[in-house]
């Protein structure tokens, strides 16, 4: 019997405590509604010294999610409500967070839709949407940041691409090419804001678990998915939380273009 065969998944680890590694900074994180990635980076970035601006596309989830952090944390959390497909709401965001803390220091890009249709039953609709929200919707939340960062001389851009963006997997078409993009995006912004010193990075997440995860993948997907992982389980949002917080943290300094795997799959 293989190793592989009689694998037990170990239950996840606890999640570390704060090191005050963004003391003084100022993060604005998009998509950061519900229980996804973008609100554990939003707590992360809490726990971690910095005050941050929250922002999403569904106001309600947006205010609870404020509202639960403040409770939890103790932290500064200003809520911007903001659809990353309407240019006038992305700069509205910006500027709202310029005018609540006179400056930000990191944008977390997290804003993104995915979905399983096969590439022959995929629409144009389909298509159009998950590269509208993905992929120019970062591009969008790239461009707003930098204009802001450049002059300022300094900061941080840190977007959420996908493993799926270098590898394969059927009825993923529009998702893959969108984070594929985005990786190429984030490539080029950094070698256009180096000169700056404002850096871009990307994370690559492989699966993170979260409740509405199945809402994209079916539950016979997610399985084989977790199958996959070396762990034998996704990872949990703060574990890609943690990664982004590195990227936005002064410890990864010299780091920028680079898009960083946060995975633990086997081939």
């Amino acid at each position: 019997m293989s190793l592989q065969a009689s694998f037990d998944p170990p239950p996840p680890p606890t999640p570390p405590g704060g090191h005050g590694l963004l003391v003084d900074k100022v993060v604005i994180v998009t998509a950061a509604a519900g229980t996804g990635i973008g609100s554990a980076t939003a707590r992360r970035c809490l726990e971690e010294g910095a005050s941050v601006v929250l922002s999403d596309a569904h106001a309600r989830r947006l205010a609870e999610t404020a509202e639960q952090l403040v409770a939890e944390t103790g932290g500064a959390v200003h809520a911007v409500p903001c659809d990353v497909t309407d240019e006038a709401q992305v700069q509205a965001l910006y500027a709202a967070a310029v005018a609540r803390f006179g400056r930000f220091d990191v944008a977390v890009h997290n804003a993104g839709l995915g979905g399983t249709v096969p590439l022959v039953d995929m629409t144009d609709a389909q298509w159009s949407t998950v590269l509208d929200i993905t992929l120019t919707g970062t591009f969008r939340c790239t461009r707003a940041a930098l204009t802001r960062l450049v002059p300022q001389g300094r900061g941080v851009i840190v977007n959420n691409a996908s493993v799926l963006g270098w590898r394969a997997q059927p009825g993923q078409a529009h998702y893959a090419a969108a984070k594929a993009g985005v990786m190429a995006l984030t490539r080029c912004a950094a070698a256009e804001a180096a000169p700056a010193g404002v850096r871009v990075n990307a994370v690559s997440p492989s699966l993170a678990e979260h409740p509405f995860l199945n809402r994209a993948i079916p539950d016979e997907d997610l399985a084989v998915l977790r199958r996959r992982e070396l762990f034998g389980r996704g990872a949990e949002t703060w574990e890609v939380a943690n990664v982004i917080v590195f990227l936005a943290s002064d410890y990864s300094s010299y780091m920028s273009g680079e898009v960083i795997s946060v995975s633990s799959q086997h081939p």
